[in-house]
């Protein structure tokens, strides 16, 4: 009996845990999906209004009423853009249709024709289509690596790798970027190392992060 309480405990404490994790997560969406819509599609309507109410002006030229025709198809057609791609970036169509293999494809042909970094996918896993609810985490996990990568460590190389490891499916994720101080990563806020933490726990697996100043930084999870 105190066998079982003790496993009913940690499968409790474990439940808690994934539950914190999605929270954190779902409130790190929500909140970059809001900043989105607030920088991005909330500016360029503005600016749709505001010329929409200039064309109530009395004694408008001509020449004016083209322009600020003009300035209102420009705006409205920018902002039907950042739509397609807050949806795009919620759920890449490719990944609900396809999965997880074809989002990971698609997510490193736009690296390397957007960034200019250059990126080597190999994956020995074989992705079940059933799965795809979690698979977002996945998906999620890598644009978050990508990101830093890029925006933080001025990588120039991405590896990822996904195959068996100590019989768990384990993906790594490496760079050739400056790395960072291992000891400052407990404390750093924006590496959205807390985001991807979340994410392996809702997974049910564990990550762990090697890296030092000027050498890359390898990140290995499992799921």
């Amino acid at each position: 009996m105190e066998k079982e309480i003790n496993f009913l405990d940690l499968k409790s404490i474990s439940q808690k845990n994934q539950l914190e994790a999605l929270i954190v997560t779902l409130e790190s969406d929500r909140k970059r999906v809001a900043q989105d819509l607030h920088d991005d599609i909330s500016s360029k309507l503005n600016v749709v209004s505001l010329n929409c109410h200039l064309l109530n002006t009395p004694n408008l030229s001509q020449k004016d009423i083209t322009e600020i025709t003009k300035t209102i198809i420009e705006y409205t057609s920018k902002a039907l853009e950042s739509s397609r791609r807050i949806t795009h970036t919620l759920l890449p169509p490719v990944l609900e249709r396809f999965g997880l293999h074809s989002g990971i494809e698609e997510l490193c042909m736009d690296l390397n024709n957007k960034s200019g970094v250059v990126v080597h996918y190999t994956n020995n896993l074989k992705f079940d289509f059933k799965e795809n609810s979690n698979h977002i985490h996945i998906y999620r996990i890598l644009q978050e690596l990508a990101k830093n990568s890029i925006q933080h460590s001025e990588a120039t190389s991405i590896s990822i790798l996904f195959d068996i490891v100590n019989d768990r499916r384990t993906c790594i994720y490496s760079d050739n970027g400056i790395g960072l101080d291992i000891n400052e990563l407990k404390n750093s806020k924006g590496l959205g190392m807390k985001k991807i933490a979340s994410r392996v726990a809702i997974l049910e697996g564990s990550v762990s992060v090697e890296s030092s100043l000027n050498k890359g930084m390898t990140v290995v999870f499992n799921f």
